[in-house]
């Protein structure tokens, strides 16, 4: 059987029978110089890092764009780097799923160093800081989701490990934003060199967080001497340190058993998935998408390959953030989001399957179609209902992704004031729009309480995603049982979650937007069965 150990320019023939695609260059070279002349860094070694990011590299060697490989610095599960990088020789295979059920199979081997950053690890910690000390180092790119940027809890105050970070200064902070700035640091301290950090992560306006986060700390740090003024003018001038906005657009789900199966079949050997003790899931290979969309802002002080040329779409930032806010704020993610949550009160296991559901699919139509995409500004680079309508059509229904509302439900408290809380403010801030108008948006953070609660529409217990804020939020709900119609009692829990400006951007009851949320959480609660009725009533009555 083949695997990816294997000498693939020795056994090209081999690689062709099985119609997997492979490097056009010798991995061992681009490892040398990835580590004497590094250009890329990538923070998180996760899933959709091996399906897109390692791809466009690949494009760019193959093509002799770029003479380095990547290097990966997975800040969160040491298993990766060990398990999976290291035991593969650096080497994933990506599996794209048609929806055809056909498979385009490749062998990628950009990845030229792999390092766990964490201060657990030291050699990794000094590796990495002696790679941001490089003058060729050009661009870092980031995804770690949206809690990787956290330095705040639930309230708004800074977390005991943001203040420990700020009080023990820049040799080995705990937070990603925290070793983010060491790093900056240890590049401003080797001469001021330039370099762009640039986040993939999928939420809107990621380069203001990255930089934001960076200058927290970094500006905590001057308060308290252990840095001067020049290194906080050097992270402000974008001549310097950048920070570029970014639009990403890649369904990446877990290593999927069925793709493992089907590779062990067909002749393939490392199907084995991996689930760490940090809760990691993955694999040898990668399945994702074909559809995919990567735009950047044009901003690289330290120059940077032609990655328009493995398809990257470079533009201003105001296209960006038009792009970005089309998908993240109205025509993907909160459609996404609304799946996850039904789909779990629903016992739904595959978001395809949930596009089977005429209810689930007129909630995302109604939430996409009616009140999302008419407050979306049109990029130009992406028509926005094009979007919506090959999303519905052909993307979300693809069988062939073996997509999970579990998965999508993951860290929903930190998505929300993104996904929903935009386009509120949307209506907020057109005075021919009116905000109370909202039915759909209200109905999905309902769902969202109602899923806090970790009983489905059959009255079983289920287990909730991970997120950060859960433990917290659950606690609000845990008085409350299916068939509760207090409505004081119901106001008591909700107003907690609802008047919390860090989750929804606004407290909602003071925009006319709270009480209506509670009164569909009280339809809702309503016993066995409420949620579909609920959700099949108000689609037939106000779509």
């Amino acid at each position: 059987m083949l695997s990816l150990n294997d000498d693939y320019l020795a056994k090209s023939a081999d690689f062709s029978t099985q119609t997997i695609a492979i490097p056009k260059f010798d991995q061992s070279k681009i490892s040398n110089s990835t580590k004497e002349k590094p250009v890329w860094v990538h923070f998180g070694g996760g899933n959709l890092f091996r399906c897109f990011h390692a791809k466009i590299a690949q494009d760019l060697i193959n093509n002799h764009e770029l003479t380095s490989g990547v290097t990966i610095a997975e800040t969160y599960d040491d298993e990766v780097i060990e398990k999976i990088y290291n035991a593969y020789h650096n080497r994933i295979l990506r599996v794209v799923m048609n929806s055809d059920g056909s498979l385009e199979k490749e062998l990628l081997a950009s990845v030229g160093e792999a390092v766990y950053f964490n201060q657990a690890s030291e050699k990794g910690w000094n590796r990495l800081t002696e790679i941001f000390t490089k003058p060729s180092l050009q661009f870092a790119t980031f995804s770690i989701t949206e809690k990787g940027y956290a330095l705040t809890d639930v309230s708004g105050a800074l977390t005991q490990a943001a203040k420990e970070d700020i009080q023990n200064g820049p040799e080995k902070p705990k937070t990603n934003m925290g070793a983010i700035a060491h790093l900056l640091y240890a590049r401003y301290k080797a001469g001021k060199l330039p370099i762009a950090m640039v986040s993939t992560d999928n939420f809107s306006q990621n380069g203001l967080k990255l930089e934001t986060e960076v200058l927290r700390v970094a500006e905590g740090w001057l308060k308290n001497g252990f840095v001067d003024q020049e290194f906080i003018a050097y992270l402000k001038d974008p001549q310097k340190v950048s920070f570029p906005w970014t639009m990403i657009d890649r369904i990446t789900p877990n290593p999927a058993q069925s793709v493992a199966d089907r590779l062990k079949s067909s002749g393939f050997a490392d199907t084995t998935i991996l689930h760490t003790k940090k809760h990691t899931n993955i694999a040898p290979f990668g399945n994702t998408e074909k559809t995919h969309y990567l735009v950047i802002e044009d901003n690289f002080p330290n120059g940077r390959p032609q990655l328009e040329k493995a398809g990257v779409i470079l533009t201003d930032r105001e296209t960006v953030n038009d792009a970005d806010q089309m998908k993240v704020t109205a025509c993907l993610n909160p459609l996404h989001t609304a799946l996850a949550i039904y789909g779990n009160l629903l016992d739904y296991t595959s978001i395809a399957d949930e596009l089977t559901d005429d209810d689930l699919l007129g909630l995302i139509k109604a939430l996409g179609y009616k009140e999302d995409l008419p407050v979306v500004k049109d990029p130009k680079i992406i028509n926005p209902k094009k979007f919506i309508d090959e999303l519905i059509t052909m993307r979300l229904p693809n069988k062939n992704i073996p997509d999970t509302p579990q998965r999508i439900a993951s860290d929903t408290s930190q998505k929300i004031a993104i996904r929903y809380g935009v386009t509120i403010q949307h209506y907020l801030d057109d005075p021919q729009l009116d905000v109370t108008s909202l039915e759909f948006i209200p109905l999905v953070l309902a769902g969202w309480c109602r899923y806090l609660m970790g009983i489905d529409d059959n009255g079983n217990e289920f287990t909730q995603s991970p997120d950060p804020l859960l433990d917290d939020l659950k606690s609000y709900v845990a008085g409350i049982n299916l068939n509760d119609d207090d409505q004081a009692k119901i106001h008591q829990a909700l107003k907690p979650i609802l008047a919390n400006k860090s989750i929804f951007g606004n407290d909602l009851y003071q925009i006319g937007l709270g009480n209506k949320v509670e009164d569909y959480f009280k339809q809702l609660i309503a016993g066995k069965h409420a949620v579909r009725k609920t959700l099949h009533e108000t689609i037939k009555n106000k779509k």
